[in-house]
């Protein structure tokens, strides 16, 4: 298998475990890989409309949904490791929404190659 399937693949199963211990149904996931690996959960939260995202360079983050027409706002991230295991990301949106700040966003420079991502991301096959 090639890296481009691996990472869809085991893209694809990363964001279920995610979604699930996070809450989120199935409907409220997509993930798309083209030039960069990118996810979206949609969250329930206090009053405001958020999407936990994921991408390949910037890991998790939350975000804040405005204009269709418009960026999401970020308002939290959780840094490093870009591809960390679910309860992590679970705590990180608990926290979140409980009024804790988030981590600093990773540097861009920071960035995995495809074939690291997709070794990160085998296990979840």
């Amino acid at each position: 298998m090639d890296d481009s399937a691996l990472i869809s693949f085991g893209l694809a199963r990363y964001v279920q475990a995610v979604a699930e211990r996070v809450g989120v149904p199935p409907e409220g996931t997509e993930f798309e890989v083209s030039d960069t690996a990118t996810a979206y959960l949609g969250l329930e939260g206090p009053g405001r409309d958020l999407m936990l995202l994921w991408n390949e360079q910037r890991g998790w983050s939350i975000a804040v949904e405005t204009d269709p027409t418009e960026k999401p706002v970020v308002v939290a991230h959780l840094g490093l490791p870009l591809v960390p295991p679910p309860e992590d990301v679970a705590r990180f949106v608990d926290d979140v929404l409980a009024g804790k700040p988030g981590g600093a966003e990773p540097d861009p420079g920071v960035t995995q190659d495809r074939g690291t991502l997709a070794g990160r991301l085998r296990e979840y096959l």
